[in-house]
């Protein structure tokens, strides 16, 4: 096999800048091109003997380490494909001969215990990790047939085809999961190989992605309401992709328009610094949040313009390349910047990162696409304010032209399915008020950022399943059910109804308790910034009036307005992606017995202007009753409502000065 030496640092070995036709990131397709082509050769260094197994260097999942060796395989085998496929089969680096080589080697004996043979495909949670892969495998294939499975002896062949096979005679997670028996299939049905059983594992993956659609472009990742990068990076992804190759125009015409919709709001949530937003499982995948970006442009299913389009695929890619995501291997390391362990999840293995292969998925627009030739635009983020209400996930977007900041605030998502119980502390990945792209949640060992919690006997509350409420242009409602750890407190006919209310970089939130006994604890929290420890002791004794933390890129504010009686910032010293160490902005107050003793406002601010505006000239607010009436420095007024006491849908009302 040729030999491709390390460059010394990828950044510092790609191509020079175009400023010219990208002049907000410098980036162009041959930068794509080297940066997939050093990827390559900084994970190929590891691979086995035969090609099979690719073994980077880290922590083994929970999988174990010959399944981990499969998705290193995997994941930059489809990294290739992107890159070949793209490029017509051009393919000098000879990357294509090694995958398919390790394809042969790992398909002889699958299940044995050598050297290089591939783990067997089982059911999830018994062997299940080889499905995940299998779908990477196959759809590297698809793209890539005439110079990889066109070469293979036919007895290769079948071996290759009985290994994946596998996918489609076991149990998937009920999840995303479907997709990849889904995915399998596709390129079985393209290799002339289809029958009953790939025609059966496509229908019942389209069946069930229907069912999961919620609206407005969201799918929810299986039964509940699982909403997150997830939906673009499979559920969009996968089935949508495979009608694209398979030319099938009904499909296409019922999957893309939901993509285009999805899009319109999506797209808002990258910073004009690169980062996409910074919220739910497996984000050490990265600039796979790009993906669906890409899929938009291929299929022409996108509400954006050619070169808005390229401004949020470049700068995700520098966003990271820039910040530390390479090991001084040259491998993608498991983390966001650098390695994070908080950020990780169980099934995360040193391949995992490799996923982030699917925001290359642009490489199959050909070079002559105006996404690679139109001169870049501002990002979404850049332009004039917005909020974005999208009821059918429960998420509110809020973007800030002035420092290209995206925040979300989470009023519908959550990590369950309709079996699984709450159980505090809860997934600080989904259970938080808000997410940016500039902060990170505290680990859930910290105390939490933009968090509302009761305390009883010394013990703060869980928000886990979140219901919403009701909706407006520019705000959301939902209510939880406050959960404690186990063998801790439990209040039965308790809940939380919280909203959020977003204006400029301004953040209304309102609280209300509903069946809590009179003289508990409540506590809200606000955005976690990022710090050095040496700065904390400095930072904290400017917290008079109203609290405000200055980390690096950010400004993070809290004030109470109505219902808090304390203030203090409380150290974070497992820190975020952003930073090891945090501080975090916190409020507490005691729920009282009449109705206006039970209604909490507070207004909230992140944002990377220089020295921002206190927010104590910002708004008062008034509650009488169960009406809040929050009064703006530019003399409109804000009346929230929650109505007579009972589960209602709260309102909002503006009324202009």
């Amino acid at each position: 096999m040729p030999e491709h030496p390390l460059p010394a640092s990828l950044p510092d070995s790609l191509p020079a800048e175009d400023r010219g036709l990208s002049p907000h990131t410098g980036y162009t397709r041959a930068h794509w091109e080297t940066a997939a082509d050093q990827l390559l050769t900084s994970a190929l260094r590891f691979a086995t003997p035969g090609q099979a197994l690719i073994d980077l260097p880290g922590p083994p999942s929970k999988s174990g380490v010959r399944s981990d060796g499969l998705e290193g395989f995997a994941r930059t085998f489809l990294l290739a494909a992107f890159r070949t496929a793209g490029a017509s089969g051009k393919d000098p680096h000879g990357f294509l001969e090694r995958y398919t080589a390790g394809l042969a080697r790992g398909t002889r004996t699958p299940g044995r215990d050598d050297a290089e043979s591939w783990p067997e495909i089982g059911h999830h949670n018994i062997q299940g990790q080889p499905m995940v892969e299998s779908a990477s495998v196959a759809l590297a294939l698809r793209l890539t047939a005439p110079w990889t499975w066109d070469t293979l002896p036919a007895d290769d062949q079948d071996r290759v085809e009985q290994w994946l096979r596998g996918a489609l005679r076991h149990t998937p997670a009920p999840n995303n999961w479907y997709l990849f028996p889904l995915t399998v299939a596709g390129f079985l049905e393209s290799a002339g190989r289809g029958d009953a059983e790939t025609r059966g594992a496509i229908e019942r993956g389209l069946g069930l992605l229907d069912g999961w659609y919620q609206g407005q472009g969201w799918y929810s990742d299986g039964d509940g309401r699982s909403f997150d990068h997830y939906n673009g990076w499979a559920l969009h992804m996968y089935p949508l992709l495979h009608a694209h190759l398979a030319g099938d125009r009904a499909l296409l015409d019922q999957l893309g328009p939901r993509l285009r919709e999805f899009l319109e709001g999506f797209a808002l949530l990258f910073d004009a610094n690169g980062a996409p937003i910074h919220h739910g499982r497996s984000l050490t995948y990265r600039f796979a949040a790009v993906a669906a970006v890409a899929l938009g442009a291929l299929t022409g299913e996108t509400p954006l313009a050619p070169g808005v389009t390229r401004r949020i695929l470049s700068g995700a890619l520098r966003h990271f390349l820039d910040r530390g995501a390479l090991t001084a291997d040259g491998v993608l390391s498991l983390g966001w910047y650098g390695p994070h362990e908080a950020t990780l999840q169980r099934y995360s293995g040193p391949g995992s990162p490799y996923w982030a292969s699917k925001g290359f998925l642009a490489l199959l627009l050909p070079p002559e696409d105006p996404v690679w030739t139109a001169t870049e635009e501002r990002a979404p983020s850049e332009g004039h304010d917005r909020v974005l209400a999208r009821s059918a996930p429960g998420l509110l977007i809020q973007t800030t032209g002035r420092d290209g900041l995206a925040r979300l605030h989470n009023h519908g998502s959550y990590k369950l399915d309709s079996r699984e119980p709450e159980r505090a502390p809860g997934n600080p990945l989904y259970a938080r008020l808000a997410y940016s792209t500039r902060t990170g949640p505290t680990s859930a060992a910290n105390t939490p950022d933009n968090h509302i919690a009761l305390q009883v006997r010394g013990t703060r509350s869980a928000r886990i399943r979140i219901d919403p409420l009701a909706a407006g242009p520019d705000w959301l409602a939902s209510w939880h059910r406050p959960v404690f750890p186990e063998d801790g407190p439990v209040l039965p006919s308790a809940r939380i109804e919280s909203l959020t209310l977003a204006r400029g970089r301004l953040e209304l939130r309102v609280h209300r308790t509903v069946g809590v006994p009179a003289g508990t604890p409540i506590h809200h929290s606000g955005w976690a910034v990022a710090l050095s420890p040496e700065s904390a002791a400095e930072t904290e004794a400017e917290a008079i009036t109203e609290m405000r933390l200055d980390g690096p890129e950010v400004t993070s504010q809290l004030l109470g307005l109505h219902g808090w009686q304390t203030q203090r910032t409380v150290r974070a010293p497992q820190g975020t992606a952003y930073g090891p160490w945090a501080l975090v902005p916190e409020l507490t107050g005691t729920v009282g017995g009449d109705p206006a003793d039970t209604v909490f406002a507070a207004l909230a601010s992140l944002t990377g202007e220089g020295d921002p505006a206190p927010l104590a000239g910002q708004t008062t607010a008034e509650v009488n009753g169960l009406t809040v009436t929050v009064r703006w420095a530019d003399g409109t007024r804000t009346v929230v409502d929650f109505g007579d006491g009972g589960l209602t849908r709260p309102t909002v009302t503006e009324v202009p000065a």
